[in-house]
C-alpha cells in the first residue's frame, strides 16, 4: 500500500481493522502534527499495519478484555513528527530510539519491527489516584503479556506499552519518588510471577 495523497485514500488507510476493537485510524492522531500542520501518515503503511496489528492482537486486545476500556494517548508517529517533537523538547526521544516504537513503520538498528502506544488503563486510574501504585499494573502486564518494553507516567498512570520482536521486557518509571528502572532481565525480580504485587488491585478493580 502506498503512502495516501488523497483524502479518500486516507479514509481507506483509517479503516484498516488492526484487531478486533481497534482500527488504524484510531493511533494516528497527534497533538503535534495538528498545532505545527504535520501529517502524520506512515511513509510505508504496510509496515506500520503489520506492526499495529501485533500491538493490537497481543497486547492491547487481552489488556482491554481483562480491566475493560483503554484510551489510546499518544501512538503511531511519523518520523518527521518525531523529529520535531525531539528537537524541540515535546517529549518525544530521538527518531533512532522510536524506530520500532512510536515510529511503526521503521525498523530498528536490528532489523525488528516492532510498535508503541501510550495508553491509560480507564478503569486503573482511582486505584492508581488513590494508591500511587502504578507497580501493581506494570507487574500485571509483566507475568501476562508478551510486551517488550514499558515506561509509566504521572498523569493516570499513562503508560508507554511496545510490542518489538526480540522483546527486552523491562520496565521503566519517571513516577516519583520510585522513579527509576523497574526490572528488566538480569534484575533479581525479573523471573517468576509475582502476584502478590497486584493481588489488592485485582480484588479492588476486578
Amino acid at each position: 500500500m502506498r503512502q495516501p495523497k488523497s483524502v479518500k485514500a486516507l479514509e481507506t488507510l483509517g479503516r484498516v481493522r488492526l484487531s478486533e476493537n481497534f482500527f488504524l485510524r484510531d493511533f494516528l492522531y497527534s497533538e503535534i502534527a495538528v498545532i505545527h500542520g504535520f501529517q502524520n501518515i506512515p511513509d510505508d503503511p504496510d509496515l506500520a499495519i503489520s506492526a499495529g496489528k501485533v500491538l493490537c492482537e497481543t497486547l492491547l486486545e487481552p489488556l482491554q478484555a481483562r480491566f475493560g476500556k483503554i484510551s489510546i494517548r499518544s501512538a503511531y508517529r511519523s518520523a518527521e513528527v518525531n523529529r520535531f517533537g525531539n528537537i524541540n523538547k515535546l517529549n518525544c526521544g530521538r527518531n533512532e530510539t522510536n524506530y520500532a516504537g512510536h515510529i511503526w513503520d521503521r525498523r530498528d538498528s536490528k532489523g525488528r519491527m516492532g510498535a508503541t502506544a501510550c495508553i491509560v488503563v480507564n478503569r486503573f486510574v482511582p486505584w492508581y489516584e488513590r494508591t500511587g501504585d502504578w507497580e501493581a499494573m506494570a507487574w500485571w502486564v509483566h507475568d501476562h503479556l508478551p510486551y517488550s518494553d514499558m515506561e509509566f507516567f504521572p498523569r493516570y498512570a499513562a503508560f508507554n506499552l511496545q510490542w518489538r520482536e526480540e522483546p527486552q521486557r523491562q520496565i521503566y518509571s519517571f513516577i516519583p519518588p520510585r522513579r527509576g528502572r523497574l526490572t528488566a532481565p538480569g534484575k533479581p525480580n525479573w523471573a517468576g510471577k509475582h502476584d502478590a504485587a497486584y493481588a489488592a488491585m485485582i480484588d479492588e478493580i476486578g
